[in-house]
């Protein structure tokens, strides 16, 4: 195993080996990849940059009590990332290349799955964006798929704790928009109210419904379910998470 600080390793990048490139183009998904180099070169006239065709999903790798690594529901994610294709106009990739994908660069990187009880595990990051010379608002013709890894803490600082959350002014998306899929355009918007709760010692957003900002939609980055007095789970109902 490499040599972590885990207590002080927080959610933000540490190099790992190895990632996973794939590219669509001709109409078809070329075979993917393993390479150690993360950086990728693409024309400026991108998709991606102009127009914000782009989605993306973050998973975890774990290692067990045994020693084994588990990966959690990998299949899920590869069906969402479906849906936010669908959504982009973008290729969709199987749920069994998606899989297959994420296992091969998970078993690449595994001397980087923090040890079990460390409160730590790989972070897994696939993304898919259009990418070529393009200029008019159309779906790009050729599209690239990445996965990349890095060890994790929490996302929020500290051991695991109560944190103040503030209900914030802002919309995250709009009714019938894009904040049912995993698109990058969803977290740009949320950067300046994130920064406005942080200013205020809060941890980060509780977004209201966007229609009527009278009900809890969600948090800004993490998932949000509440528990009633009389023991009910209730996590919320809207087209736009």
């Amino acid at each position: 195993m490499v040599k972590v600080d885990y207590a002080s390793l927080g959610f933000r990048y540490h190099p790992t080996d190895f990632y996973y490139v794939q590219t669509y183009r001709d109409g078809k998904w070329q075979q993917g990849q393993l390479t150690r180099d993360r950086f990728l070169t693409v024309s400026m006239f991108s998709q991606v940059f102009h127009y914000g065709q782009e989605a993306f999903e973050g998973l975890k790798a774990y290692r067990s009590q045994s020693g084994t690594i588990q990966i959690f529901r990998p299949d899920m994610n590869a069906k969402r990332l479906q849906t936010s294709c669908r959504r982009l106009l973008m290729p969709e990739l199987s749920v069994e290349a998606f899989v297959q994908a994420v296992v091969e660069v998970v078993k690449a990187n595994q001397t980087h799955v923090p040890p079990f009880g460390s409160g730590a595990s790989l972070y897994i990051r696939p993304v898919i964006f259009g990418v070529g010379d393009n200029l008019g608002v159309n779906p790009a013709s050729e599209y690239i798929f990445a996965i990349m890894t890095s060890p994790v803490g929490p996302y929020f600082k500290g051991e695991l704790k109560p944190v103040r959350m503030l209900i914030t002014d802002y919309d995250r998306a709009a009714p019938f928009g894009t904040g049912s899929i995993k698109t990058g355009g969803n977290y740009a918007s949320s950067l300046l109210p994130n920064r406005l709760a942080k200013e205020q010692g809060f941890a980060d957003c509780i977004y209201l419904d966007p229609a009527t900002n009278t009900k809890i939609d969600e948090v800004g980055a993490a998932n949000f379910f509440g528990i009633t007095h009389d023991h009910v789970y209730v996590a919320p109902v809207s087209s736009s998470i």
